[in-house]
C-alpha cells in the first residue's frame, strides 16, 4: 500500500488529539490490505490512496486508485468510509471482477490519436495517447486521448478511449458540462467578499470572476456592477454572490470544505457569446438568454455549474459512465442549485427558493428548463427505466431530481410546495431539504467511476445510516423515495 498514513508525538510532549483524517487513512489502508477479494485486487495491481475527504459527523471518505502491470486503470477506484475514530463503516467499489488482461498494444499511439481527433469537428489540441487499462469485466487495453476544440459552437474537452488491439473507439466522455454596494441583476444590492480592487474572493481561495480572457475584473474600489442585465461586471456580481453562498451552504449544511472538498474553488468567466453556461473541468463560463437581455447567472444556474465542479471533485470524478452518469451529474448540478437557493432564502421579488431550474433567466423564452418535482412537465422522465442510459443527459437528470424532491419535500408537502407524482403510486414523507442534501452529499462521497442510479441508492442508504445512526426515519425515507422513482432495492443494500 503506497502513501501510508503516518503520525508521531514527542515522548515528552502531551500527545495531541489524533487527526481524524490520519486515523481514517491508516485504518482504511489496513482494511484494504486485509480484504483483497472485496476490492477485486489482482496480482499485478498496485493500490494507492489518493485523497481523504471529511464530511459531517466526523465521517471520513478515503479514496483509492490502482495501476495494473504499471499502467493506469480507469475504473479501478474505490472508497472506504470511516467514523471519526477510524472505524471502518462501509466501502464502495467500482470493479466487478479482478483484472486479467494483456498489456501489449497492436495499435500504435499515432493511430489512436488520428482516430480520436476525428471525433471532434474543430480541433485545437490533441494530447499524447496514454496506454491505459479500462476496468470493464476482466479489463480492456485502451489508449486514452483528450481532444480539445469545438463541436458546432460549443467548447469540448473530449476524452476518447480507443481499443489498443482493434483500433475502435470504445468509450468517450466530455469534461465540458453545459447548461451589498455591489449591484446585481437578480438580487438587488448585495455585499460581496472581494479584494479591494479586483473581483477575487480572498476568503474563498480560487474563486474569482472576469471576462473571456480569464483574468478577474479590476476597478478603483470594491463597488461592482450597475444592476443591468447586459452589464458583464454586474453578471460577475451575480456569479460571485451565488458561489459565495454555495460555498457557505456546503460548509454549514453539508460539512464540505470548499467546492473541491479541500478548501478551494474555481474561477468563473462571463460574456460567453452563446445561449448557454458550462463547466469545463477548470472554470465555469456563463452566457446569456435567447432574448439577450439577461445573463445566465441566476443562483440556480451558477449553483448548477459550480455543482458540476463538486461532482467532478468527489470520488469517481465525472468521466465515463455514459449518459446515465452524465444525467446524474446534470441532476447533481440542479440539486446544488436548489440547495443554494434554499440556503439563501431570498424574498419573492428576487430569486426565492424553489425546485425549478433557470426560471429567472428564461433561457430560451419558455420559462424553466427543468422541473424537479415533476420532470415530466418539461418532457423529461419522472421515473427510472432501462432507457435512461441511452437518454440525453439533461433529460436523464429527471429520475434523480425527482428522487431528491421526494426525499426533501415528500409527495404531498404541507409547507406550500407542489405535490409530486410517484411512479409506484406510493406516498412519500419528506425529511427536509437540509437532511436530503446531507444524504445526497454523503452518497457522492461514496461515488465510483461507473456511477448508476442503483449504486446511488445503495450509497445514499448507507449515508443515511451513517449520518443519522440513532434514527431509521431518514434511511427509510431514502428507500421510499428511490422506490417511488422506480429504482428498486438492490442486492447488498443495508437494512434500516
Amino acid at each position: 500500500m503506497s502513501a501510508p498514513a503516518t503520525g508521531a508525538t514527542s515522548g515528552t510532549a502531551k500527545a495531541a488529539k489524533p487527526d481524524p483524517r490520519s486515523l481514517a487513512a491508516a485504518s482504511a489502508d489496513t482494511f484494504v490490505t486485509s480484504q483483497p477479494a472485496a476490492f477485486k485486487t489482482a496480482p499485478k495491481d498496485k493500490i494507492f490512496r489518493t485523497n481523504v475527504t471529511s464530511g459531517l459527523r466526523g465521517l471520513q471518505h478515503v479514496e483509492y486508485q490502482r495501476t495494473y502491470d504499471g499502467l493506469p486503470v480507469y475504473g479501478g477506484d474505490f472508497v472506504v468510509t470511516t467514523n471519526a475514530s477510524g472505524g471502518v463503516l462501509s466501502s464502495s467499489v467500482n470493479q466487478t471482477e479482478a483484472l486479467n488482461v494483456g498489456t501489449k498494444a497492436t495499435v500504435t499511439a499515432a493511430q489512436a490519436a488520428r482516430v480520436s481527433r476525428a471525433k471532434v469537428s474543430r480541433v485545437s489540441t490533441v494530447s499524447s495517447p496514454r496506454l491505459t487499462v479500462l476496468a470493464e469485466g476482466s479489463g480492456r487495453l485502451v489508449y486514452e486521448t483528450v481532444v480539445s476544440g469545438h463541436q458546432k459552437r460549443a467548447e469540448t474537452k473530449l476524452h476518447v478511449m480507443v481499443d489498443a488491439k482493434s483500433g475502435k473507439v470504445v468509450k468517450t466522455w466530455d469534461e465540458v458540462r453545459d447548461a451589498a454596494d455591489d449591484q446585481s441583476n437578480y438580487h438587488g444590492t448585495v455585499d460581496l467578499s472581494t479584494a479591494a480592487t479586483s473581483m477575487t474572493d480572498p476568503q474563498r481561495p480560487g474563486h474569482q470572476c472576469g471576462g473571456q480572457g480569464g483574468s478577474a475584473y479590476t476597478g478603483t474600489d470594491s463597488a461592482w456592477g450597475n444592476g443591468s442585465g447586459t452589464n458583464l461586471e454586474t453578471a460577475c456580481v451575480d456569479v460571485l454572490y451565488a458561489v459565495q453562498k454555495e460555498w457557505d451552504m456546503l460548509k454549514a449544511w453539508l460539512g464540505r470544505n470548499g467546492t473541491n472538498g479541500n478548501g478551494r474553488g474555481f474561477p468563473a468567466r462571463v460574456g460567453l457569446s452563446d445561449v448557454n453556461a458550462y463547466w469545463n473541468g477548470s472554470y465555469t463560463n456563463f452566457g446569456h438568454n435567447q432574448a439577450n437581455n439577461k445573463q445566465a447567472t441566476s443562483v440556480d444556474v451558477v449553483g448548477h455549474e459550480n455543482g458540476h465542479a463538486v461532482f467532478t471533485n468527489t470520488p469517481g470524478g465525472d468521466g465515463g459512465g455514459g449518459n446515465e452518469k452524465g444525467g446524474m451529474n446534470e441532476s447533481a448540478g440542479d440539486i446544488f442549485g436548489a440547495l443554494t437557493e434554499h440556503y439563501i432564502n431570498e424574498p419573492a421579488q428576487y430569486d426565492p427558493p424553489d425546485y425549478l431550474v433557470g426560471e429567472e433567466v428564461d433561457l430560451v423564452g419558455q420559462g424553466p428548463i427543468r422541473n424537479m418535482y415533476n420532470p415530466g412537465a418539461k418532457g423529461d422522465p419522472n421515473c427510472y427505466s432501462s432507457s435512461i442510459p441511452r437518454t440525453e443527459v439533461h433529460k436523464a437528470a429527471g429520475p434523480q431530481n425527482h428522487w431528491f424532491y421526494l426525499l426533501a419535500e415528500g409527495s404531498n408537502p404541507t409547507n406550500g410546495n407542489p405535490t409530486s407524482p410517484t411512479c409506484n403510486n406510493s406516498t412519500v414523507t419528506g425529511i427536509g431539504i437540509q437532511k436530503a442534501g446531507q444524504i445526497f452529499m454523503g452518497g457522492l462521497n461514496k461515488k465510483v467511476s461507473s456511477w448508476t442510479h442503483a449504486r446511488a441508492r445503495v450509497a445514499t442508504v448507507q449515508a443515511a445510516k451513517e449520518l443519522f445512526a440513532g434514527s431509521s426515519a431518514e434511511c427509510n425515507a431514502v428507500k421510499s423515495a428511490w422506490s417511488a422513482v422506480s429504482v428498486p432495492a438492490q442486492s447488498g443494500e443495508p437494512a434500516c
